[in-house]
């Protein structure tokens, strides 16, 4: 089990990452103040190295049914890496806007421990 950037508030927990065609993974994510969690899982579709990932999305609560399809494409650019995102089926339980916010909160934690500290001299 390993932690994993997760947006603020929450901490994230790994259970599985098989991370291959027809693989799966499983996490929780778990609420600071509350101590709630909840937990999800889902399978790798396609991968493209460096470039594409898509991969569903299934909640263990039944208030949660559904399946959600998530599509990374990553495209080098000259000032680093542009990130597209597009979510499909999203549970009309989850407003848009929390899935934005999560994942900017998410990427934003992720830079800070990818990017490195230049120093001026």
């Amino acid at each position: 089990m390993f932690n994993l950037a997760a947006p603020y508030g929450f901490i994230c927990t790994v259970q599985q990452m098989d991370f291959k065609v027809g693989g799966g993974f499983r996490m929780t994510f778990v609420n600071f103040s509350t101590g709630n969690g909840h937990s999800f899982g889902g399978e790798y579709l396609e991968i493209k190295p460096h470039e594409f990932i898509k991969y569903t999305d299934r909640f263990d609560d039944p208030n949660l049914p559904g399946e959600i399809t998530t599509t990374v494409r990553l495209n080098r650019v000259s000032c680093g890496t542009e990130l597209n995102v597009i979510q499909e089926g999203i549970l009309l339980a989850i407003p848009a806007e929390m899935c934005y916010l999560g994942w900017q909160e998410s990427l934003e934690k992720l830079m800070k421990l990818v990017e490195p500290e230049i120093p001026d001299a």
